[in-house]
């Protein structure tokens, strides 16, 4: 089979512990849609420009050059990905990556952005971690307080969500992003999924909420053993919303993050 020519690419990011695997699962129902897992695109895109500052780069600064592969990163990652509509999961609204994508992502910027309260989001972090005994961020701290600063110090994984959404919310960015709330994906699944089609401008499609996949992209599912076993794993017989008891957090965790809001 050939390679789909001509794709369109939208983003995904949002909060940790959202819905954004719950989400992609029920988007790649869709023959022509392919919602990716955690993508390396940006990392890319942000390592190409960086060699700007290199010392061999600076001796013979060959701008253009070095411009015409970012250009195409996005066109050589996906070549031969054989879908219609790729929607790739990384933070794309920050500022620095917003700069890099103005520039070098030839295409519209839509970006779909999930959240949920942030004590709810901490509190699932938490409560996930605590039982399992592999997870990443139990290898630093076991204690809930460490975690939940963790998360939200200023290269925590919320934290960086939060400065995404912040920029995407200015004046100049706010038509680009597109707010899925995690309560209304589980409880209003078939509006939420229309609103999503809507935004991105595709025609629509008929999606299942029961019986739902595990997130498998071209033969390859998560590597879990990485991060801690079932961080990407959804319950699959029908849509469940996940019952988080913000009380389990430290009474200090909650005074201190409790009025974040995020819009």
């Amino acid at each position: 089979m050939k390679p789909i020519k001509n794709k369109k690419i939208f983003f995904l990011a949002g909060f940790p512990r959202a819905g954004n695997t719950l989400l992609t699962s029920i988007l790649n129902q869709n023959p022509d849609i392919c919602c990716t897992p955690n993508s390396i695109t940006l990392e890319i895109l942000k390592d190409l420009f960086l060699l700007k500052k290199i010392n061999t780069f600076q001796n013979f600064p060959d701008e253009q050059s070095l411009d015409n592969v970012m250009d195409e990163v996005y066109n050589l990652y996906y070549k031969n990905w054989n879908y219609k509509y790729i929607i790739d999961r990384g933070p794309a609204g920050t500022v620095g990556n917003l700069m890099l994508l103005r520039k070098h992502f030839k295409q519209e910027i839509k970006v779909i952005f999930l959240v949920r309260p942030i004590l709810e989001v901490l509190a699932s972090w938490v409560t996930w971690a605590s039982r399992t005994p592999d997870a990443a961020i139990r290898r630093i701290s076991k204690n809930p307080t460490d975690m939940c600063h963790m998360l939200m110090n200023k290269d925590g994984l919320i934290t960086k969500e939060l400065l995404c959404m912040q920029n995407l919310l200015k004046p100049e960015n706010k038509h680009m992003i597109h707010f899925v709330d995690y309560h209304e994906l589980v409880g209003k699944p078939q509006s939420t999924i229309k609103g999503i089609y809507k935004f991105l401008g595709i025609p629509s499609f008929k999606h299942r909420f029961i019986n739902l996949d595990q997130v498998i992209v071209n033969g390859l599912s998560y590597n879990d053993r990485v991060l801690g076993e079932g961080l990407h794993t959804i319950k699959t017989k029908k849509l469940i919303k996940s019952k988080t008891n913000v009380n389990i957090l430290p009474s200090e965790i909650i005074k201190q993050y409790g009025k974040i809001k995020f819009v």
